[in-house]
């Protein structure tokens, strides 16, 4: 029987310096959050270093692609995360359903 809780996550990872210093991801960011506010919608992406879903053995294919210290923007939209890819380029793009046994927590780090 599957969780009713849980949640289908879609992602962009890379490592923390191309997402956070190289890539103006920040401004991205900041747009988004500007936009939501006006449609009154609530934040549904995340910014996370050192993600610990990356660690869940179904995603050990991808994450080995990902440099560390690794960085990634999580959202429940799979359309911005697409839009992120395309504008990103050189990041790998997964998804996941959470909470799971593997990935118990998706927005959790693995400090």
């Amino acid at each position: 029987m599957s969780d009713p809780s849980a949640c289908t996550y879609f992602f962009v990872a890379a490592s923390a310096a191309f997402l956070t210093v190289e890539e103006p991801l920040e401004e991205v960011l900041r747009e988004r959050v500007r936009h939501y506010a006006e449609l009154n919608k609530p934040i549904d992406f995340w910014l996370i270093r050192s993600p610990a879903f990356l660690a869940a053995s179904e995603l050990q294919a991808l994450a080995s692609s990902v440099p560390s210290p690794s960085a990634a923007v999580v959202s429940t939209d799979p359309k911005f995360i697409n839009f992120l890819k395309l504008r990103l380029e050189f990041v790998a793009k997964g998804s996941f359903v959470a909470p799971s046994a593997s990935i118990p927590d998706p927005l959790a780090t693995s400090n």
